[in-house]
């Protein structure tokens, strides 16, 4: 009987060493889980409280903090997170600027070939045009980018500093990226023009002799990752 007994008892034991290691398991898991999401939550309290820091230091007014990591504050900040106080004090454009591109592409047999020129803006104020809800990209984009070409550029189209360089690249991506969503063949190399006519002031006069001649202003040739359909 004793032995019936013991043979009885041998499996509810394996099944209760089996339940014990299963809830093991399971504790671990919820252990591992719990460990991961405290370690995604502190990294995404870390970042968010990087971002306030330098975005702050980016507006504030300039202090030894903010000279002395100029470099970095503006590595974070542009071109994405650029902050300015234009919300609260809005400068609406006194000019209209028509930014146009063409591109060009080396043949195999050494010959190059040029495009037309291709309206940036035009496509732009197609997309808001008789639209309620248009988007910031469409509206603001490729204008802020060369709002900010301009200021870190000068008249001479020479990039001195990092952030030039950036917002250089930063153009000429946008630049490309449009135009190649409208083109069928490929390209290495875009161009950009860009034609500023200054908006009279109201109740000012308006006839062809009066008004002030538009600028042109020509960009040297940049290169460009291959794009293209």
């Amino acid at each position: 009987m004793k032995e019936l007994q013991q043979s009885d008892d041998e499996p509810a034991s394996q099944e209760r060493q089996s339940e014990g290691a299963a809830a093991g398991r399971r504790q671990r898991g919820a252990r591992v889980l719990q460990t991961g999401l405290r370690t995604v939550v502190v990294l995404c309290l870390v970042t968010t409280l990087v971002h306030v820091v330098l975005v702050f230091l980016h507006v504030a007014p300039a202090n030894t903090v903010s000279k002395r990591y100029t470099a970095a504050i503006n590595a974070w900040v542009y071109p994405y997170f650029e902050q300015n106080w234009r919300l609260f004090a809005p400068d609406p454009d006194s000019v209209n600027r028509q930014v146009m591109v063409r591109t060009a592409r080396t043949g195999a047999d050494g010959s190059v070939e040029v495009s037309p020129w291709f309206d940036l803006t035009a496509v732009d104020n197609s997309a808001v045009e008789h639209n309620p809800f248009p988007s910031h990209t469409t509206q603001n984009l490729l204008r802020r980018a060369w709002t900010s070409y301009t200021e870190t550029h000068g008249g001479d189209d020479k990039a001195r500093t990092e952030r030039a360089v950036m917002i250089q690249k930063y153009l000429s991506n946008i630049a490309a990226d449009r135009v190649a969503a409208h083109s069928d063949g490929t390209f290495d190399f875009i161009q950009l023009r860009v034609v500023t006519q200054p908006i009279p002031a109201p109740g000012a006069a308006t006839s062809s002799g009066s008004g002030t001649p538009a600028e042109t202003r020509l960009l040297p040739w940049w290169k460009v990752t291959t794009h293209g359909k």
